[in-house]
């Protein structure tokens, strides 16, 4: 079920961890963010020891360090909210530079600042290293609702259709003269989307007719074997494992 090219945000490559299989990828990024949240925000040191474990996997992995941060840019709203909880904070006041800023509310925007960086830094790591449709077979194999994720399967595939569809709609609006410039144009465009709407349902509905003939009974068949042997579960787990064992330091 791939949309016949890489992802955006995937790097190819040849590396052990694109290797691994996407289950044993899936759990470790989970089982990272786990310990960076369980982690207590006074801790510098361990929010540190973190980043050095994720800098190694890019390394590893041969993703540069400014592919990384180009893609953190999804961060943004984050930090902007964590600069804003020091001067809207109650509590205990300090001033920094002149402003009148919150104690309680600096150690809630380190918080979320450390712990949002080191989350949104492990996602980018296994996007860039891990196509989305096998991320998506990954979830598959770790028993994860069927359902959710052939909805997910297939919003991957047919996003580039839906997009596609939206801009062949824009150009014909535009081929005709119109140009959205105010607020009296907006029934215009509430008729384009309902029509994208019914076309994409559409769609759906002849995409899953012909799913039926082709005998769908409410599963996907896997076709590639992604089963994962214990040194590859051992590999994948190495960083949630050493980020456990830097936080039982300081315990």
């Amino acid at each position: 079920m791939g949309a016949g090219h890489h992802h955006q945000l995937y790097l190819p490559g040849g590396s052990v961890v694109h290797r691994l299989p996407p289950q044993c990828k899936l759990l470790a990024v989970f089982a990272f963010a786990v310990v960076v949240v369980a982690t207590p925000r006074e801790r510098f040191w361990a929010f540190a020891a973190y980043a050095v474990l994720l800098g190694v996997v890019a390394a590893v992995a041969r993703v540069p360090a400014a592919y990384i941060v180009r893609r953190m840019v999804i961060e943004v709203p984050f930090v902007l909210f964590a600069f804003l909880i020091p001067v809207i904070g109650l509590g205990e006041r300090i001033t920094v530079l002149g402003l009148s800023l919150s104690v309680p509310g600096l150690w809630a925007a380190w918080n979320i600042l450390a712990k949002a960086t080191l989350g949104v830094a492990a996602s980018i790591l296994l996007a860039a290293t891990t196509e989305p449709r096998v991320i998506l077979i990954g979830a598959q194999r770790l028993r994860l609702p069927s359902l959710l994720v052939q909805i997910a399967m297939f919003m991957l595939r047919y996003m580039d259709v839906i997009m596609d569809e939206m801009r062949r709609m824009r150009v014909a609006r535009e081929s005709r003269g119109f140009e959205a410039r105010n607020f009296r144009h907006i029934p215009v465009i509430a008729r384009s989307a309902g029509a994208l709407f019914i076309r994409s349902y559409e769609r759906g509905e002849r995409v899953h007719l012909a799913m039926l003939s082709r005998g769908y009974s409410g599963a996907m068949p896997i076709i590639h074997d992604m089963s994962a042997s214990a040194p590859q579960w051992g590999t994948a787990l190495a960083l949630p494992a050493a980020a456990l064992a830097v936080l039982g330091l300081g315990l």
